[in-house]
C-alpha cells in the first residue's frame, strides 16, 4: 500500500504532535498533587525518611506531596498498591532493605521487585550493630565466633522477627563464619529487652536503637555491619574489616515508581532528590535524628543494580537458613 503525499504529511504531523505533547507533559511535570506510599505505619525510620524528603520536594516542585502510610503483610500491601498505580510519576513508593529479601521469603508476591518498578534513587540508610550482653566474654567478632564454635548450639541471638534484617544479618555472618547460634525471634523492640535481660546473648539492632544501650553499658558493641565505618562510630571496626570481606548489611531506603514511568520523569525526580539530600536542613534533620542517609543519593541505574545484588545476596542466605514466611 502506497502512502500519498497528503497522507504522509498527516502522518508526520501526528508524530510531531505526539512528540510535542510528550515533551510538554514531561516539562510541565508535576502539575498536580503527588503521593509517596510508605508500606509501614507511622513513626518508624522509613516513615521519617519519607516525610523528610516529601517536605523538601513540595518546596522544590511547588506541589503538595502526600505521605500515604499503607502498612500490612510486612510491607507487601502498600508496595503492591504502588506497583498497580498509573506510571505517570504521581505515585511513588519508599521501600526499605527488606524489599530485596521478599522474593526469597515469600512463595508468592503480588509483584516482581525488578520487573514491576522503575528505581529512582537510594535515599540512604543506616548501619546495624552487633551487640552482645556484657556477660558474654567476647570483645570482637573473631572472639564471638570462636565462642560460638566452642559452645556449639548454645549461643543465642534475638531478632525483631523472622526474615527481618536483624535476623538476616546474623544468618549472613553464620554463613561466612561457619558457626551456629540459636535464633529467638521477638516482635519489634522486644528483642532489645531480651538482650538486656540476658534472654539472648546477641542482637543486631539498627544504630539508632542500639547505641543508647551501648552508652548505658547494658550492651557491648562488637562491630558495625556497613562496608565502611559508621560516621558516628569511627573507632568501631566493620565486620568486613574484621576478617569477613564482603560482609555488608545496610538498612537502606529508596524510592521507586511503577514500571513504565517515562524516563524523563524518573530523571527529573532523581535530580530533585539529589538536590534535596544536599540541603543543610535535611542533613541537620538526619544528624539530629541519629540517622545517616547516603549523601547525594545515586542514579536510577546504580540503584537498580544494587537491588539486584541485594536480591541475590539474601536469596543465598535465606535458602541456607530455611526461612519462609506466609
Amino acid at each position: 500500500m502506497k502512502i500519498g503525499n497528503t497522507q504522509l504529511r498527516l502522518l508526520c504531523a501526528t508524530i510531531v504532535l505526539t512528540l510535542s505533547s510528550t515533551l510538554t507533559g514531561a516539562q510541565a511535570y508535576p502539575n498536580k498533587t503527588m503521593r509517596i506510599i510508605v508500606p509501614i505505619g507511622t513513626g518508624g525510620a522509613q516513615d521519617f525518611v519519607a516525610r523528610l524528603v516529601a517536605q523538601s520536594l513540595e518546596v522544590a516542585v511547588g506541589q503538595q506531596i502526600i505521605v500515604d502510610n499503607r502498612p500490612g503483610a510486612g510491607g507487601i500491601i502498600g508496595t503492591s498498591l504502588a506497583s498497580k498505580a498509573l506510571p505517570d510519576g504521581y505515585t511513588l513508593v519508599l521501600v526499605a532493605a527488606s524489599f530485596a529479601a521478599q522474593p526469597s521469603l515469600y512463595a508468592k508476591l503480588p509483584y516482581d521487585p525488578v520487573k514491576d518498578f522503575a528505581p529512582i534513587t537510594q535515599l540512604g540508610g543506616q548501619a546495624y550493630l552487633l551487640l552482645v550482653h556484657p556477660s558474654v566474654p567476647a570483645k570482637g567478632i573473631r572472639e564471638f565466633i570462636a565462642l560460638a564454635k566452642a559452645d556449639r548450639g548454645k549461643l543465642s541471638y534475638g531478632s525483631t522477627g523472622n526474615g527481618e534484617l536483624s535476623n538476616l544479618a546474623m544468618e549472613l555472618l553464620k554463613t561466612l563464619g561457619d558457626f551456629d547460634a540459636v535464633h529467638v525471634p521477638y516482635k519489634g523492640s522486644a528483642a532489645a529487652i531480651g538482650l538486656l535481660a540476658r534472654e539472648v546473648d546477641a542482637f543486631f539492632p539498627a544504630i539508632t536503637s542500639g547505641m543508647p544501650h551501648v552508652k548505658s553499658g547494658k550492651a557491648r558493641l562488637l562491630a558495625v555491619t556497613t562496608l565502611k565505618r559508621a560516621t558516628q562510630l569511627p573507632d568501631t571496626p566493620t565486620i568486613a574489616e574484621s576478617g569477613f570481606p564482603g560482609y555488608e548489611v545496610n538498612g537502606w531506603y529508596g524510592l521507586l515508581a511503577p514500571v513504565g514511568t517515562p524516563k524523563e520523569i524518573i530523571a527529573k525526580l532523581n535530580l530533585e532528590f539529589a538536590k534535596i539530600l544536599e540541603l543543610s536542613s535535611v542533613k541537620d534533620a538526619q544528624l539530629n535524628s541519629g540517622r545517616s542517609l547516603v549523601p547525594g543519593g545515586n542514579s536510577p541505574e546504580d540503584f537498580a543494580a544494587n537491588i539486584k545484588v541485594e536480591i541475590i545476596r539474601w536469596e543465598k542466605v535465606i535458602k541456607r537458613a530455611g526461612i519462609k514466611l506466609e
